[in-house]
């Protein structure tokens, strides 16, 4: 992992102890690496007094761990480092996930492994903390995993526990008091952090319950494909997150990515949402506020490490130029009278005297640690300022010192001077005219080093200045630290609210930028979208982008969507999810006007490919995803089926996908877009009033295709599937024997037709005699069947044969029935 030499290091029992080394100022360096590849590491340090005679006592002061980070040097300053505890129960899963470098702490019940899976794809946690004895050891291979003891799971234990850590005598507070599985996660994920951290992490005194009513469920499958915060490839560049990603600090960054990854059901807070952006719109006030909180600092984290007492010089200056900036914040968005704008304004407006006292305290530019001192202003402390004064005047008396013992022994090039090892020393290399009061010190390769009895009298008096302004140093910059704790909840709240502020006015300047609107949210089931664009497809093209319409209602469930490769189905598909994911995320949308209704869930099964880790193939990958689609979706759920029944045989493909799409039609009642090539389906129309065909259009000219990306009313009539072959690079000599096949296959297709029509104009007696014959023999298949077999020429001449009636046949039809038998020997 670390890529360094593996030596050795005394013995034990005879054996040589293995033993690796680092340099101390590269820790951070090599730590970082160890904690990315999912380790725990434990830092001891001493602890003891080391002027002590004897052995220094050493303690572990810290285990870093991917989950419990707080240093800035390890944090990704734009993505949370997630701590989740699971605990098990009975029909429920009790999830409690930690953030400790910001102090977000909430628990959340479900009741399924399912829907466990969709919250961890929605916290993407760093690390996962489980029972020793669980059964979903193995369910999350690419997270860190650590196990507890299961004695540690005990209700009563845990419960116990999260009283005093919180001081309360109950946790109605907290409305988890009558769930178990919620109160041991929480429990489960607070010990751990304390014990890593070697603190009580009394900072953490909120727990927070979620309901999964409150969100829009997205499970592990819709978050990948509608790519929401990374594209399929597994980075941000191509993802909505990255398209929206206009905020100025990385508080806001972290919030938006967390509003995005859960979009919430409560219609006022988004109306609240929808309210503040459109007021930093109206007055054109995010133009203004985006340099001024490009200039904040990362708040929430420095207060964490404040109240750790872990905080750095340097990361206090930037938590007063961060608390200097509110009036500038506050200037900008003043003249909003009212409404969640207004609400910040006045949080912000609040004095602190913990920016007094930073400014008070610290010098200008801090260096980054404590340990040379430098970092406690003049004037701040009358006993610190005397021992500097001490310390400075020294520079002085060797400058005089030099001076006279030059004048006194003749030697112009004698130096006085100062190292951390030996002191105070005069240096000469005319050694021969050095006078006999000079004491020898250090001798070097060309000159020789000398002490006189003033100088170490001046050498025990500045230095020990030193050291007292030092360790005097040291004593003021903890009481500063300390000082800080009454007023930590106060800056986190307006911290909070900053970062609240930053994600609206992301909101706002994307609604600009892009041309977005506000979309309405409504009672009444249904879509209804005009002029609908897919976020990152138009902001990242140079292509002008085709807007499309959405209508779906109660009485229009299902779009049954056809049209070319490459037309544009999924694209159309995608935006429109995502277009009612922004709205339900508080965000205006990329279209004209957008009316959306009530939604609990959106699922997606577009494409598919082998899970090679769990041995499913693409099938089995993609029938998976389509059962948790029938069994999960309701008549509030947004539903997109892409190409479903593509991995198998064409009647068992066309079977399947016909009966997801009526399965869901009629007995889920979702909204549905579904995407098909097998045109048999838009047939379903004719029967299920509630859908509806459509089709992303595109017109040939001189033999090429030009995609229109225009979704227009009813079905297509042709895939173009050659067209595209011969865009995508197909042999020239491929593709004509494509087109050979094709118009045998097409001929065939026709002759189908027309068995349908010779039976359709049958003599009564000979019709029923066919019919009878068919629904007594159930292994034949019916020419009236939605498709036949299409290699199959064989089978429908005896087919043919078998159901004329001889006796019953004129000269002229004996006749016609030959011509058609030869027609179907040459085809």
């Amino acid at each position: 992992v670390l890529d360094i030499t593996l030596t050795a290091r005394g013995k034990s029992g005879g054996d040589p102890i293995p033993m690796a080394g680092i340099p101390y100022h590269s820790l951070d360096n090599y730590l970082g690496r160890l904690v990315k590849n999912g380790l725990s590491v434990a830092i001891c340090e001493q602890t003891g007094d080391v002027t002590n005679k004897g052995p220094v006592k050493r303690e572990v002061v810290r285990i870093v761990t991917p989950g419990t980070l707080t240093e800035e040097t390890l944090l990704d300053a734009h993505q949370v480092s997630m701590l989740m505890a699971i605990s098990e129960q009975p029909d429920t899963f009790g999830i409690a996930s930690l953030d400790v470098a910001s102090g977000q702490f909430s628990t959340i019940l479900v009741d399924n492994v399912d829907a466990l899976k969709s919250e961890v794809a929605r916290l993407v946690p760093a690390e996962i903390l489980l029972s020793e004895d669980s059964l979903l050891l193995s369910a999350f291979p690419n997270i860190p995993t650590r196990t507890r003891a299961p004695w540690l799971f005990d209700e009563s234990q845990c419960r116990e526990s999260l009283q005093e850590h919180f001081g309360t005598a109950h946790l109605r507070a907290f409305s988890i008091e009558d769930q178990p599985a919620a109160i041991i996660a929480a429990n489960i994920a607070l010990q751990y952090a304390r014990e890593t951290h070697v603190s009580p992490l009394k900072q953490i005194q909120r727990l927070n319950l979620e309901h999964s009513s409150d969100t829009i469920m997205l499970d592990p499958g819709t978050r990948k494909h509608l790519e929401i915060t990374t594209s399929m490839n597994g980075d941000e560049a191509h993802s909505l997150f990255a398209v929206m990603k206009k905020t100025g600090s990385a508080m806001g960054t972290r919030k938006l990515r967390t509003w995005l990854q859960r979009p919430i059901t409560d219609t006022n807070e988004i109306a609240r949402r929808h309210t503040a952006v459109a007021n930093l719109i109206h007055q054109a006030q995010f133009k203004r506020l985006q340099p001024v909180l490009r200039k904040l600092y990362d708040m929430e984290r420095i207060l964490t490490r404040v109240h750790l007492g872990t905080v750095l010089p340097r990361e206090l200056d930037r938590l007063r130029a961060s608390l200097a900036l509110m009036p500038a914040v506050v200037g900008e968005i003043d003249s909003v009278n009212s409404g969640p704008i207004q609400d910040i304004a006045n949080t912000l407006s609040v004095k602190t005297q913990s920016l007094e006292l930073l400014q008070r305290a610290l010098i200008a530019e801090p260096p980054v640690v404590i340990r040379d001192g430098g970092v406690i202003a003049e004037h701040y402390d009358a006993e610190l300022d005397e021992l500097r004064n001490l310390s400075t005047n020294a520079d002085d008396f060797l400058r005089q010192l030099e001076k006279r013992e030059r004048n006194a022994t003749g030697i112009n090039s004698l130096k006085v001077g100062y190292n951390r090892v030996h002191g105070f020393y005069i240096e000469t290399s005319r050694t021969e005219e050095a006078p006999a009061h000079y004491i020898r010190r250090q001798t070097l390769k060309a000159t020789e080093r000398y002490i006189t009895p003033e100088l170490k009298e001046h050498e025990d008096k500045v230095l020990g200045a030193k050291e007292k302004a030092l360790a005097r140093e040291k004593k003021l910059y903890k009481e500063l630290i300390d000082a800080l704790q009454p007023e930590l909840e106060l800056m986190s709240n307006i911290a909070s609210a900053v970062t609240e502020l930053d994600v609206y006015n992301c909101f706002a300047a994307c609604a600009v930028e892009y041309d977005w609107c506000c979309p309405e949210l409504v009672d009444e089931v249904g879509i209804n979208i005009s002029n609908g664009r897919h976020p990152v497809i138009e902001a990242m093209s140079s292509e002008p982008f085709v807007a499309n319409p959405l209508l779906l209602s109660g009485e229009r469930r299902m779009l049954m969507v056809t049209g070319p490769n490459m037309g544009g189905k999924s694209t159309f598909m995608r935006q429109n999810a995502l277009i009612a994911l922004l709205a339900y995320t508080g965000s205006y949308v990329p279209a004209s006007s957008a009316a959306i209704g009530p939604i609990d869930r959106i699922f997606t099964r577009i494409g598919a490919s082998d899970d090679l880790a769990s041995g499913q193939s693409t099938f089995m990958v993609e029938m998976t995803e389509a059962a948790n689609i029938l069994h999960n979706a309701t008549d509030h759920s947004l539903v997109l089926m892409d190409e479903i029944g593509r991995g198998t045989s064409t009647f068992d493909g066309l079977a399947l996908a016909w009966a997801c799409a009526e399965h869901l039609a009629t007995t889920n009642r979702a909204l549905c877009l579904f995407a098909t090539h097998y045109f048999e389906l838009t047939t379903m129309s004719h029967s299920h009033r509630c859908i509806e065909n459509v089709h992303l259009d595109a017109k040939e000219h001189n033999g090429k295709i030009i995609f229109m990306h225009q979704v227009k009313t009813g079905a297509a009539n042709k895939s173009y599937g050659l067209q595209v072959a011969e865009l995508a690079g197909v042999p020239r000599h491929a593709l004509k024997i494509a087109q050979s096949r094709l118009n045998e296959l097409e001929q065939t297709d026709e002759l189908a037709t027309q068995f349908t029509v010779d039976l359709e104009q049958m003599p009564a007696k000979q019709e029923k005699d066919f019919i009878a014959t068919d629904e007594q023999d159930t292994h034949t298949p019916s020419v009236n069947a939605p498709q036949l077999d299409l290699f199959a020429v064989d089978n429908r001449i005896s087919e043919y044969v078998k159901h004329l009636t001889v006796d019953d046949t004129s000269p002229r039809e004996a006749l016609e029935h030959l011509y058609t038998l030869k027609e179907l020997l040459q085809s």
